[in-house]
Formats: structure tokens, sequence, C-alpha cells
């Protein structure tokens, strides 16, 4: 069931390195400044990963420039979990820390279950195409909660 765009979205997953820039790209390129979108990780171990990066750019979805970044980091930069209208979670241990970090405050937290494709798979074929199935199911969440792209 689609509903309104929240002012301020939160995509969060492990590393932000995959699944959440993949999210906070299409979210951006789907419903340009509609909200003001960000992405973040547990930890932020990792950098941008290249099949994330090569997916995305097939959909037109442009993430080479993404650093990762970590809840952490974001309250050391000033920009607090509890200044987003809505955090979405695509890993359940990020799920976990957004339900810690925002305990006191009102604020919406939603669980995607987005499977982790790193190393799920031998070869780049293979790879490639089970990061394309964990780009097209968070489209298809995306479009099923906030309505069809808003952009061309």
């Amino acid at each position: 069931m689609a509903g309104p765009i929240p002012p301020s979205v939160l995509f969060c997953c492990d590393h932000n390195a995959i699944r959440s820039p993949m999210a906070e790209g299409m979210m951006k390129k789907f419903y340009g400044r509609a909200a003001y979108v960000q992405s973040a990780g547990v930890k932020n171990d990792m950098e941008i990963d290249g099949f994330a990066i090569a997916v995305c750019n097939e959909i037109g979805v442009e993430l080479s420039t993404h650093r990762a970044r970590s809840f952490e980091e974001m309250k050391a930069w000033g920009d607090d979990l509890t200044s987003f209208d809505l955090v979405i979670a695509l890993s359940p241990a990020s799920q976990r820390q957004a339900l810690e970090l925002t305990r006191v405050s009102h604020l919406d937290v939603e669980y995607w279950p987005i499977m982790d494709p790193s190393g799920l798979a031998e070869g780049r074929e293979a790879r490639l195409a089970l990061y394309r199935t964990v780009r097209d199911q968070i489209r298809e969440r995306m479009i099923q909660r906030f309505g069809p792209p808003t952009e061309a």
C-alpha cells in the first residue's frame, strides 16, 4: 500500500556498501527532491561494492561516488537518526541498532528483509544476477511503499 513520501528517509544496512546505498540512489532517482535521503551502516568497514555500482548503472542510478558511513559518523557530523522522519532497515542488525538509537524518540523504523548478496555466488555473471535480484527487490518494495516513480 503506497503512502506519502516522508520529508526525510534514512536507509540502513550492515556496512553501507551494497543495500542501503542502492536504496538511497534509487529513492533519489525515482522521487527526486520529494524527500531528503541518506544511508548509513552499522559499520563502515567497506567501500561501495563494485557489483552494486554495476547493477545500479544498468537502471541509471549512479553510486560510484558513494562513501560508506556508519551511524557513529552520522552522529559526529550532526546528522542524528532522530532528525529523520522514517528509517528503513534492510538488515536485522541495522534494524536492531536503529530501534536502539531511536527508542526515546517518536520515529518510524520499518524493516525490509533484503538479503546481503555479497559472497553468495561464484563467478561474475552469477554475482551480477544475484545483485540484480537484490536491486529489483529494493525497487519493488520502494514502489509498493511510496508509489510509482515521479521522476523521469
